[in-house]
């Protein structure tokens, strides 16, 4: 590969935008295009700005998509003046979004049917990773074409993993989701109980950093609970969209996910109570509604 690459990114919300501009600040020539108005991160950088995906697929040599669901990704590579229109042989096609794994070996098909590569990368570490390129991206697809855009991944993140073929990179980030939603359930019970019990939280918080108990949800995320800061982050609403993920997939393979589907229901509850667009860690919102207590309030 050489130094200076054409590159195509699609998608410039809370992650996109800061994954993008690592790719400029790289040196790279970076078409965009997003259905929102341009961040100004991105508008008053060196990024093209392109009319539609069809466009940004027919500069671009490895085109990026960070879009929020199954469908959007599918209305960007296949719909009206799609990548898919724009593209040539020998293209690349680069999944970020966190979809659907059996939807993923579909649009892999039609892509390949081009002539074109596939992987699936999915990321984890929210929008402090995406803007520290610290990102956690597993990757779904042929390990030359891996090899390929590794370089480029590794401007945006640093633990970087191919974990098989087409839609691995999606089951992964499926069972991430999962992991997640289960620990950040564990510390809002765990700081709701300490606060009830008239302890306080945030020192109680770091206590258990140094334990076994200690972990990034209980770093991040219990930080947010004990400062109720719940500005995202991750939306609440894209992370019942994964555990919807989990739990259909759970269904068709016959594997029970009881922890996840509680999970799911806490989310539920504070969805219902406008909390859709809250941090994910307002989870502990629906604990504190049944406990009639709010971590730190004195009891």
């Amino acid at each position: 590969m050489s130094n200076q690459l054409n590159l195509g990114f699609i998608g410039l919300g809370i992650m996109g935008a800061p994954m993008a501009s690592h790719l400029v600040n790289a040196g790279h020539s970076v078409f965009i295009n997003t259905r929102s108005k341009v961040p100004e991160l991105l508008a008053t950088s060196n990024a093209k700005q392109c009319s539609s995906p069809k466009e940004v697929a027919q500069n671009a040599d490895i085109i990026f998509t960070m879009v929020p669901d199954t469908p959007d990704v599918q209305r960007v590579l296949f719909g009206e003046n799609g990548v898919a229109a724009g593209l040539s042989k020998g293209k690349i096609v680069v999944d970020m979004s966190s979809i659907s794994p059996i939807a993923t070996k579909e649009f892999a098909k039609k892509i390949n049917a081009l002539g074109c590569d596939y992987l699936d990368a999915p990321v984890s570490g929210g929008e402090v990773g995406a803007k520290n390129a610290t990102l956690s991206i597993m990757v779904g697809g042929e390990e030359g074409v891996f090899n390929k855009v590794k370089p480029v991944l590794d401007l945006m993140g640093k633990n970087i993993n191919l974990v098989g073929g087409n839609g691995d990179g999606q089951t992964t980030k499926v069972a991430n989701q999962i992991i997640v939603a289960l620990n950040i359930e564990a510390v809002a019970e765990a700081l709701l109980f300490a606060s009830k019990a008239g302890a306080d939280p945030a020192k109680v918080r770091q206590a258990l950093m140094g334990g076994f108990a200690g972990s990034k949800i209980l770093e991040v995320h219990g930080e947010r609970m004990v400062k109720r800061t719940f500005d995202p982050g991750f939306r609440i609403e894209l992370h019942q969209k994964d555990l919807n993920l989990a739990l259909n997939s759970a269904r068709s393979l016959g594997v029970s996910l009881p922890n996840t589907a509680t999970a799911q229901e806490l989310f539920n509850s504070c969805s219902a109570h406008g909390g859709k667009a809250w941090d994910h860690s307002a989870m502990v919102k629906a604990l504190e509604m049944m406990a009639n207590f709010e971590v730190g309030q004195k009891s």
